[in-house]
């Protein structure tokens, strides 16, 4: 076990333990990381927190912070391809040497005003998704952006090759799931409805997608007459001829709190069998049915919003069906204003009935740290995104170790092997951004940490909105095995 805090500049000059060096990429910004901690009188810029987890490698990314990110290894290779920020387009990195990633190859999009953040694949197929970038992110309301899916064949793993590209005729999609085989699993901003809805595309013939179902909140499809207070009246209504007791569950307005607005699919929708797992935001996680897929069927759901916030109440579900659980988390953009977020367990024993479990702790800074609290130090804070790719043989699969970026907290690492009561083990906390690329985060230039993958090597990897890739390790104790 370790605690150790590095500045940049002995990132600089001290060899890294085990590790050798971190090489940052083409712009001749390295950084080596210590195992072990130097010298407090050191004269250095505010540097790295980490514990039981040490820092292998660092690309600058050629100056494209990077987004969402997807690991393939091809014939002893492996290969980290990721969405931009600020950049429309997507970057191949060639991490086989952990410690000397490197940007292989950038392929430019050619609509500047588009975003192309997410990014999923399986075997030969990538998926990438376009979508209206939002103004506050220097999106240009009134340019034109390209929207929609695209599908790609990378059975040359540097050379991707455009197949086809759907279009929802509205603002793109968001996160989507490619698990592999004939269905793609799509968060849609779609006409006539409010929010992204759940569709499933056929891309059975890769070069002409086609959609096979759809599903959404009542409430959401605006150009059929809905809205959310009548579908609020006719649950009480069903409710009430059932006898049942009245709950706030998804299809309803969502409590005392939940505007229209956060009532939308972020994704990704997560698949396991005949069933899908979507976090919808303030609708909360919902469990479909999807044995037919051209009548996606609710058979269950848990309500986030209340207690916790509204929008983006649940962003992220990870279904492991095999422990019975799952997990949970909001996306929190409120510069420390609202409600709690919250990263949870939840019991998908029987989908039809999830529960809650426990709910992860919250992060506290290292004693040293400059400031109290991750809620007053600047920036978004809270869980963000998770080690979601459990669909590729070449990532990392779910055990006792939960991996989640926390936004201005860095990298999170949790032992849940008790799933009442799930404790943080390791974190890792990057230097602060020294460059702005964009205008998020809109107050102080904080650490963002965004995504995180987690290869079968062990190796972490996490971006930010203002800075590159960190390639870490985990080297604290691993968790007892779970008992029955």
């Amino acid at each position: 076990m370790s605690d150790q805090k590095f500045s940049r500049r002995q990132m600089l000059q001290a060899p890294l333990v085990g590790a050798t060096i971190v090489a940052a990429s083409q712009s001749g910004f390295a950084c080596e990381a210590v195992a072990q901690p130097q010298p407090s009188n050191s004269p250095a810029p505010a540097g790295a927190y980490a514990h039981n987890v040490e820092a292998v490698g660092y690309t600058d990314m050629e100056h494209r912070p990077a987004f969402k990110m997807a690991i393939r290894e091809v014939r002893g290779r492996w290969h980290l391809y990721t969405g931009h920020f600020w950049d429309s387009g997507w970057s191949i990195v060639d991490v086989t040497d952990p410690a000397k990633p490197q940007v292989a190859k950038f392929i430019s999009y050619p609509t500047p005003n588009t975003w192309t953040l997410q990014i999923d694949l399986s075997g030969d197929t990538m998926v990438t998704a376009l979508e209206k970038p939002f103004a506050n992110f220097g999106g240009e309301p009134d340019a034109p952006f390209d929207e929609g899916l695209l599908v790609w064949d990378i059975a040359d793993p540097l050379n991707p090759q455009l197949l086809s590209h759907f279009k929802t005729g509205a603002n793109g999609t968001h996160r989507n799931l490619y698990p592999g085989g004939r269905y793609v699993h799509v968060a849609a901003s779609m006409p006539g409805y409010r929010g992204n809805i759940y569709l499933i595309l056929d891309i059975s013939d890769r070069a002409n997608p086609r959609e096979a179902g759809r599903w959404w909140v009542p409430g959401q499809h605006e150009a059929g007459g809905e809205s959310f207070s009548d579908a609020l009246l006719t649950s009480i209504s069903r409710s009430r001829e059932r006898a049942e007791p009245m709950r706030f569950q998804a299809q309803c307005i969502c409590g005392a709190f939940c505007s229209g607005e956060d009532v939308s699919l972020h994704g990704p929708a997560y698949v396991v069998g005949n069933h899908v797992y979507l976090p919808y935001g303030a609708a909360g996680m919902i469990v479909l049915d999807i044995s037919d897929v051209s009548r996606p069927r609710k058979i269950g759901g848990l309500s986030f919003s209340p207690p916790f916030h509204s929008r983006f109440g649940v962003h992220g579900v990870l279904p492991v069906p095999e422990q019975g659980i799952a997990f949970a988390n909001s996306e929190n953009v409120t510069y420390g204003q609202g409600a709690a977020h919250h990263a949870s367990i939840i019991d998908i024993s029987d989908p039809s009935e999830p529960f809650l479990l426990s709910l992860l702790p919250e992060p506290v800074p290292p004693a040293e740290a400059p400031y109290a609290d991750f809620t007053t130090r600047g920036g978004w804070r809270g869980p963000h995104n998770i080690n979601h790719h459990q669909h590729h043989s070449d990532v990392e699969k779910q055990g006792d170790l939960f991996y989640i970026a926390h936004f201005n907290a860095g990298l999170r690492i949790y032992d849940v092997s008790n799933r009442r009561l799930p404790r943080e083990v390791g974190y890792f906390i990057p230097p602060e951004p020294v460059r702005r690329y964009g205008p998020i985060p809109e107050d102080k230039l904080v650490l963002q940490t965004e995504d995180v993958v987690v290869d079968r090597r062990g190796f972490i990897y996490i971006s930010d909105k203002n800075q590159g890739i960190w390639v870490l390790r985990y080297i604290g104790e691993r968790p007892q095995a779970r008992r029955a």
